[in-house]
C-alpha cells in the first residue's frame, strides 16, 4: 500500500483508502493508496518549514545541480514512467513518453536558472550609496495538482520551485498514484534532503480542510493549484483571507477559428488532435471549433471522416486515444454528452457513450468491454445559447459552430468566458494580429493546434482559466521568488531620499 512520505519518511498506513485502477482494464489494480487526512497535510507543512531554511541556504548553482540530476534520472527511467503514466491514467504510451520528456525539458531548462537567479544594481539618486535587488525564495509551497497530466505538471510546479530554494509539499491526483510515487522516488534520488519535498495522499475535502488549517498557522507562503475552476475559484478565496495570491491554472473551453483563407486539411488535423488527443482530457483541448460559413461544411465532413478513421482504444498500441480516467471522469462525460440537443447534428462514429459489443466502434483496438473507452463526438450547431457550448467539457467531443466575420469569430471564441488557449487558422498575417489583439486567451497558435507546451515558454490563462498566473520559462520564478531590495549608504552620513538629491538648474526659458 502507497503511504505519503513526510519529512523523509513514510507514515503509517490509516483506515482509509483508495483503489487505483487501470481504465483500459477497470478490474486490474494499479495501486491501493492510504489516504491522508487534514492533519497530516499540516504535518507535511510544518516538516516542509523545519527543512526549508537549510535548503534555502543551499547555493543556487548547487540547488540547480540537484535539478540536472532529476533530469538525469526522468531521462533513465523514461520507457518505465511512461509505462506507469499509460497503465493509470489510460493516456497513449506515444503521448506518456512526450509528458516524461516534459519534466526532463523542465530540468534542462532550470538547471541553468541555478546560475541566473539575478538581481540587478541599480543607480542611486545619492552619491555614495549603493542600491540592489535579490530574488528570495518565497517558503513553503503546496502544490495539489490533477492526473490527466500526472508528471508533467507536478514538474512544472515542483522544480521551479525547489531550484528557487523552496520547501514543497507536493497533494497529487489520489487517482495517479502510482504515478506520483514514481515521480517522488525519482526526485528522491537526487539527493533532496529529508522535508525538502513531501507527498501527501488525500481526498478534496481533506486536502481543502488541511489547507486552510496550515494557511491559518502560517505554514505555507504559496499555493499552486491545478485542476478545475469552481475548485480553483475556492482555493483563490481561501489564499486571499490570507493576503495570498496562489498560482491557480485552471479549465479550457478553447477556441479554434477557421478563416476563409485557411489550409483547411492543416486545421483538420489540429483539430483532430486537440480535440481528441488524451480524450479530449486537457485543459487545452479544443472545445469549439468556430468556422467559417463558407468551409463550414467542408471542414466538418472532413474532420468527420478524420475522426471515424482514427483508432480509439488500448493505450499500449498505436491509438490516438485511449480511455478516459476513471469513473468520476466518465460519469462527467456522460454529463455533457446529456446537453447534446435536437438542434445539433453528430458527427464523428459510429454511436456516441460508452463503446460497448452493444454500442461499437468500427475499428477498435482491444477489448471495449474491459476499460472506460467512448465514442469520439462531433457536435455541429453549437451557440451561446447551450451548455455544451459554454462549459468544459473534459473528454472526447467538440462542438462546431459557423461565422461570418472575424468579429464575430473572436466575440464567439471569448463568450464563454475561459482565457487558456485559443488558436487561430489562417495565411493573413492580418487576421493573425487582429486576433492575438482581441482574445481573451493567455496562449494563442496560429496555424497549430490548441494543445503543446512548451518548457520555456509562460502557460497559463485569464478568466475562468485562472488568475493571469504563468508557469514555465522565466515567468514561473515570479511565482516561487519574492524581490527584496537593499540600499546601502556608505558616505557616512544621513542622506535624505527626495530630500537630499543634487539638483542642476536648467535654462528652461532659452529659444533658438
Amino acid at each position: 500500500m502507497l503511504t505519503s512520505v513526510i519529512g523523509g519518511a513514510r507514515i503509517p498506513a490509516g483506515p482509509r483508502s483508495y483503489r487505483s485502477t487501470d481504465p483500459s482494464r477497470v478490474t486490474d489494480l494499479v495501486a491501493e493508496v492510504s489516504l491522508a487526512d487534514a492533519a497530516g497535510l499540516v504535518r507535511a507543512c510544518r516538516a516542509a518549514r523545519t527543512a526549508q531554511d537549510a535548503w534555502r541556504d543551499v547555493p543556487a548553482p548547487v540547488r540547480g545541480q540537484v535539478v540536472a540530476s532529476i533530469g538525469r534520472l526522468v531521462e533513465a527511467n523514461t520507457p518505465a514512467l511512461a509505462r506507469v503514466v499509460a497503465r493509470e491514467v489510460g493516456k497513449p504510451y506515444a503521448e506518456a513518453l512526450g509528458e516524461v520528456q516534459e519534466i526532463a525539458d523542465t530540468c534542462a531548462f532550470f538547471l541553468g536558472e541555478g546560475r541566473r537567479l539575478y538581481g540587478q544594481t541599480v543607480p542611486s539618486e545619492m552619491p555614495d550609496k549603493q542600491l540592489f535587488t535579490f530574488r528570495d525564495p518565497v517558503g513553503v509551497v503546496a502544490v495539489v495538482t490533477a492526473g490527466n497530466f500526472p508528471v508533467a505538471v507536478p514538474s512544472w510546479y515542483i522544480v521551479p520551485a525547489l531550484l528557487c530554494g523552496n520547501a514543497v509539499v507536493w497533494k497529487p491526483a489520489e487517482y495517479a498514484a502510482a504515478c506520483a510515487e514514481a515521480f517522488y522516488r525519482l526526485f528522491a534520488h537526487a539527493g533532496l534532503p529529508a522535508g525538502v519535498l513531501n507527498v501527501v495522499f488525500a481526498d478534496g475535502p481533506e486536502t481543502y480542510a488541511g489547507l486552510e488549517r496550515a494557511l491559518g498557522e502560517g505554514l505555507v507562503d504559496k499555493v499552486g493549484f491545478t485542476g478545475s475552476t469552481e475548485v480553483g475559484s475556492r482555493i483563490g478565496e481561501l489564499c486571499g483571507r490570507h493576503l495570498q495570491t496562489p498560482c491557480l491554472e485552471l479549465g479550457g473551453k478553447n477556441p479554434m477559428v477557421v478563416t476563409e483563407d485557411a489550409d483547411l486539411p492543416l486545421a483538420v488535423e489540429g483539430a483532430l488532435f486537440s480535440g481528441f488527443g488524451t480524450a479530449g482530457q486537457r485543459c487545452t483541448s479544443l472545445g469549439t471549433a468556430i468556422v467559417h460559413e463558407s468551409l463550414h461544411g467542408a471542414f466538418v465532413r472532413l474532420l468527420d471522416e478524420a475522426v471515424r478513421a482514427a483508432p480509439v482504444g488500448d493505450p499500449f498500441e498505436d491509438v490516438l486515444y485511449g480511455p478516459l480516467i476513471n469513473e468520476r471522469f466518465a460519469g462527467g462525460f456522460e454529463k455533457t454528452l446529456g446537453w447534446i440537443g435536437p438542434g445539433h447534428a453528430v458527427h464523428g462514429s459510429s454511436g456516441t457513450g460508452r463503446i460497448t459489443a452493444a454500442n461499437p466502434r468500427a475499428g477498435f483496438v482491444g477489448d471495449p468491454e474491459a476499460g472506460l473507452f467512448y465514442h469520439p463526438v462531433i457536435v455541429d450547431g453549437v451557440g451561446p445559447g447551450d451548455e455544451l457550448f459554454m462549459n468544459e467539457t473534459f473528454g472526447p467531443v467538440i462542438g462546431v459552430a459557423p461565422y461570418r466575420t472575424l468579429d464575430e469569430a473572436i466575440a464567439l471564441a471569448n463568450a464563454p468566458g475561459y482565457g487558456l488557449s485559443a488558436s487561430i487558422y489562417t495565411t493573413d498575417p492580418a487576421k493573425v494580429f487582429r486576433f492575438r489583439r482581441r482574445i481573451s486567451a493567455g496562449m494563442v497558435s496560429v496555424n497549430n493546434s490548441t494543445s503543446g507546451a512548451e518548457a520555456h515558454l509562460p502557460f497559463g490563462g485569464n478568466g475562468r482559466s485562472g488568475n493571469g498566473s504563468r508557469q514555465s520559462g522565466v515567468w514561473v520564478l515570479d511565482q516561487f521568488t519574492r524581490w527584496q531590495s537593499m540600499n546601502w549608504d556608505h558616505s557616512g552620513r544621513l542622506q535624505k531620499a527626495q530630500m537630499d538629491v543634487r539638483a542642476i538648474a536648467p535654462d528652461l526659458d532659452f529659444r533658438l
